[in-house]
């Protein structure tokens, strides 16, 4: 029996052919080489500069904490001052008074001996005598002490404490205003976005003011546009964003079940493909709040978030200059999850899905914070 190999390339193609593939997919490999070797570069030269700007912040915080703990103690240090200062002269007067009681107290003792040996010598006739001098002295003395140590006479300058602490708290409320830093930051690049209701599923109810969605069990009758979503409960704004840096709180006060983030306007919107769903596909990014846990989703990748306390605001960021989305807890501004697609092919649309009524205990809307800002496209 006679074996059949297979016959060698260069039978079927010329050996130039064969020649120019094989230089061909040497440059091939060099180019992705040399891209492999760029991006190592890129991740190292991130890294290097993320890391001097952490640096730098925590520099600056430092600083700050030095200058505040330098006032501070310069601040005590002269109030310290000013009652080292009262209590001093407290102490004077305190002495003046114990000298003058002591004084007193040898009087009579020295009178009260005389009394008891009046009758047996004669010479304390006299010494009553000069005792009626010196107690006239004596009670100018103490009248004087007494008018001079009046203890309201020594006392704190209160006024000047008091506008010590005015201050203190007016430093206070002008630095609560400016943290958490990053609140004052975002919401320089809130933007007002509203739902578009051409995009809405049939069972979600847009308010008149398109800022908020809840779930209704009726089908409504709807036209169904091309770009409805008609199986996954979403809907997205009618404005999309394609340069800058754009912030949004949502609030989902009440809700056990609701998924946010953001889209390109190409997201499946018809049939049960699951790229329908928020961040199942390649084109959206989201977080979901499900049965207790938080999970970050893009490209039907799962992220599980450690956290189990029931947020009411959701705070989401798009920066089209770093390519990045961002989602937090915005009340304390707590980073809940952050994705970086480099660059955004398409402009981004805000996405929500409030899920269903799950029995009446998720029934509570899902509510757009709009808050505008003149800075939201810098």
């Amino acid at each position: 029996m006679v074996e059949n190999f297979p016959k060698p390339l260069c039978n079927h193609f010329p050996q130039e052919t064969l020649e120019k593939h094989l230089v061909s997919l040497k440059k091939q490999r060099d180019a992705v080489k040399h891209r492999l070797k760029k991006l190592a570069a890129r991740q190292s030269e991130i890294t290097k500069k993320s890391a001097a700007i952490r640096e730098n912040v925590a520099m600056k915080y430092q600083e700050i904490q030095t200058v505040l703990e330098e006032d501070l103690r310069l601040t005590l240090s002269h109030l310290e001052m000013e009652e080292r200062a009262a209590v001093s002269a407290l102490d004077g007067l305190m002495e003046r008074n114990c000298a003058l009681i002591q004084g007193i107290e040898q009087d009579l003792a020295r009178l009260s001996l005389v009394l008891e040996h009046c009758d047996t010598e004669p010479d304390s006739m006299s010494f009553v005598l000069h005792a009626e001098l010196d107690d006239t002295e004596t009670a100018d003395r103490v009248l004087d002490v007494l008018n001079q140590s009046d203890p309201s006479s020594v006392s704190l300058d209160e006024a000047k404490a008091n506008q010590i602490l005015s201050l203190t708290n007016s430093m206070l409320l002008l630095v609560c205003s400016q943290i958490p830093l990053m609140k004052k930051l975002l919401k320089s690049y809130s933007s007002e976005v509203h739902l578009d209701p051409e995009t809405a599923h049939p069972k979600l109810v847009i308010s008149p003011k398109c800022d908020s969605v809840s779930y209704t069990d009726a089908w409504q009758k709807l036209r169904d546009q091309p770009g409805r979503f008609d199986t996954t409960l979403n809907v997205i704004s009618l404005q999309g964003f394609s340069f800058g840096r754009h912030y949004w709180e949502i609030d989902v006060t009440g809700k056990t079940y609701w998924e946010l983030g953001v889209t390109f306007p190409s997201i499946p919107r018809k049939g049960v493909s699951e790229e329908c769903w928020l961040g199942r596909g390649a084109v959206s990014w989201c977080v979901e709040f499900f049965d207790g846990e938080y999970t970050a989703w893009h490209g039907g990748v799962p992220h599980q978030l450690p956290f189990t306390k029931r947020f009411c605001r959701i705070g989401v960021m798009c920066s089209f200059p770093a390519g990045l989305v961002t989602f937090l807890e915005a009340d304390k501004m707590t980073p809940l999850f952050s994705f970086c697609a480099g660059t955004f092919s398409e402009c981004l649309h805000l996405a929500l899905c409030p899920g269903h009524n799950h029995s009446g205990t998720n029934s509570s809307p899902i509510l757009i914070c709009n808050e505008s800002s003149p800075t939201s496209d810098l």
